[in-house]
């Protein structure tokens, strides 16, 4: 019989990857906090959030991030052009989590260890902005198979982390 493990006993090793998580307005607080423990569990190197009205307060957070926002680098940049401008100057591969009319299948997107990406997820009402659309070199999306064709943001993310971790890992 198998005996469930505690997190001390996991026999998971921690691994940073060059992976930038990017959160175009995302503000409802228990996804953001959501968004820190996913982002913590799969590597990411650093989540910036984007908007003006962007609130990280711990308090509210913490639920759902279990103090993993004291554990990611992040940082909430207000303007569009400037997360676009410090996203654009690295030499990053920079991957837009949306379906559009060139999207393709995430599980037919090739990533590779050797460039950074960018992952970009958007809005819980609008998805991801036009302006962090034309910046990205490709659109992926997850591909579902049931009436709706969305999916809560941090669900997607978690998907999305699980495939370019896998592939570049």
């Amino acid at each position: 019989m198998s005996q469930q493990l505690t997190h001390n006993e996991s026999i998971f090793s921690k691994k940073t990857f060059p992976v930038t998580l990017v959160c175009d307005n995302i503000v409802f607080q228990p996804n953001i906090g959501s968004l820190f423990r996913i982002a913590e569990a799969f590597g990411v190197s650093e989540i910036i959030f984007v908007g003006e009205d962007i609130a990280l307060t711990p308090r509210k957070i913490n639920r759902t991030s279990r103090s993993t926002h004291n554990m990611v680098k992040h940082q909430v940049i207000e303007k569009t052009e400037d997360a676009i401008n410090l996203i654009t100057q690295t030499d990053s591969h920079i991957v837009a989590l949306e379906i559009t009319d060139k999207s393709i299948p995430l599980t037919k997107a090739q990533f590779s260890s050797d460039k950074p990406i960018v992952l970009i997820a958007g809005s819980e009402i609008s998805g991801i902005s036009e302006s962090f659309l034309n910046v990205a070199h490709q659109a992926v999306h997850i591909e579902m198979f049931g009436d709706n064709s969305s999916m809560n943001v941090v669900q997607a993310v978690g998907i999305a982390l699980y495939d370019i971790t896998s592939k570049i890992g």
